[in-house]
């Protein structure tokens, strides 16, 4: 009996002792290749020599010391560089680093909260994000999420939040209507839910810029971005972006929003910022957040014990040298483009296969009981869960979520290979994928 508590008390799992590339390796010998990153995290492979070197010198120096009192070189220099690459409008943000993605929407949320009241806006409290979201499993970032199934058990606990909308066109765009038009009709369900609200009492918004697990890869319209941008301005709403699982290179720029023309108040990373290699997570305040903070308390109201980490960041300062040094982020859109249309050759007329969607590498499949009505699978099949299974069973780990298509119902497997993945590991991964939704479908 183990008495680790995992997700799941009664399954057994392989004791997974190495990893070699895109390629992890159980005490069997069972060699798994990663076509999902565990959830888009490991961007870098299981074995980059550089990253690793990065975290042993650190920690042969020194491991830590509290931020109350002291900074350190790599925490500076990671945010001298995020800053910079920043998309443009962002200005002279600074960052805060924290341990996990909920912790950073948790910290996202206070900040946004700090900057109205900072400037006397005390009555701004409102949060409005989206249907479908997930943006974290702590009580705040859960409250945030609009994810009906993994809500319901916490419901009494989470703070009261509002939602709209996600720009989920294989359900939501109507026959006959053009992309900037559903992107604009969705945009603009924010500003009826602000002025609904009172625009004095809305806080924020929050949103992912390509929706992740809640969703499955699903970028918004051209166009979409830019009105939500407008009516944050008009009415004093912060724009924080949830860029946990679709940033840091995945879908091809560093920063998913920069492909969107605009930039966010606030934003929030993890998961590719460390790449795996250490727990790390971060905030962006924008210079208009910063100069608020700077005009009134001059203080952060928001702390942990690990804040910026000197292990951490040293780690995440050598994933964005890897980055950079090697091209990743063109290789991602190379590879990208391969994934995608070898998922639409091989599954783009399956009968059970309803959507492929995604950017980058960041891709997923929505799997439908029927093609022409789009009707989902029964939820208690758990198709996707299976179809996990069936490909992990032929050597290959993929990402199954639950709930697109209602909160609870709507099965969809997605893909998140790393970078560095060659042309042959993809076309690997579209086979074993196929294979396993025939096998669980057919």
């Amino acid at each position: 009996m183990s008495h680790v508590l995992r997700r799941s008390l009664t399954a057994a799992q392989p004791s997974i002792v190495g990893g070699e590339g895109a390629y992890l390796i159980d005490d069997s010998g069972k060699r798994y290749l990663d076509a999902c990153g565990g959830a888009a995290v490991s961007s870098l492979g299981h074995d980059n020599a550089a990253v690793r070197k990065a975290i042993c010198d650190q920690v042969n120096t020194l491991a830590f010391a509290h931020t109350g009192l002291f900074t350190n070189q790599w925490a500076e220099e990671l945010s001298d560089y995020l800053v910079a690459h920043a998309p443009e409008g962002t200005g002279e943000g600074r960052v805060m680093y924290l341990g996990s993605g909920s912790e950073a929407m948790e910290a996202a949320l206070k900040l946004a909260r700090q900057y109205h009241v900072e400037r006397g806006d005390t009555g701004r409290a409102h949060i409005i994000a989206r249907a479908p979201s997930y943006h974290g499993n702590t009580l705040g970032a859960l409250a945030v999420s609009g994810h009906a199934g993994r809500r319901a058990p916490f419901a009494p606990l989470l703070i009261e939040t509002q939602h709209i909308d996600a720009t989920y066109n294989y359900r939501l765009q109507h026959e006959g209507e053009s992309d900037t038009d559903f992107g604009l009709r969705m945009a603009n369900q924010l500003e009826a839910k602000i002025l609904e609200l009172g625009a004095e009492t809305v806080c924020a918004f929050v949103a992912e810029p390509v929706v992740g697990a809640s969703l499955g890869t699903q970028p918004a319209p051209v166009g979409y971005f830019k009105r939500i941008r407008e009516i944050c301005d008009t009415y004093g709403v912060l724009y924080i972006a949830d860029e946990v699982m679709c940033g840091m290179g995945r879908t091809g720029s560093l920063f998913a929003l920069e492909q969107e023309g605009i930039c966010a108040d606030i934003t929030t990373m993890a998961k590719g910022l460390g790449a795996g290699y250490q727990p790390i997570a971060a905030v962006m305040a924008s210079q208009k957040v910063c100069d608020a903070i700077i005009a009134g308390s001059g203080k952060l109201w928001n702390g942990h014990t690990y804040m910026s980490h000197a292990v951490a960041t040293a780690g995440a300062m050598a994933v964005m040298r890897e980055i950079e040094v090697h091209d990743l982020l063109g290789a991602v859109r190379e590879r990208g483009a391969q994934l995608e249309a070898g998922l639409r050759a091989r599954l783009g007329q399956h009968p059970h296969v309803g959507d492929i969607r995604g950017r980058g590498l960041f891709w997923t499949t929505e799997l439908v009981a029927d093609r022409a009505t789009k009707a989902p699978f029964d939820v208690s099949r758990n198709v996707a869960g299976k179809v996990q299974q069936a490909a992990m069973d032929a050597g290959m780990i993929c990402y199954p979520a639950q709930g697109c298509a209602d909160g609870s119902s709507g099965d969809h497997v997605l893909l998140a290979p790393c970078f560095t993945s060659t042309p042959e590991e993809i076309d690997i991964i579209i086979e074993k994928l196929a294979d396993a939704i025939d096998l669980v479908t057919g």
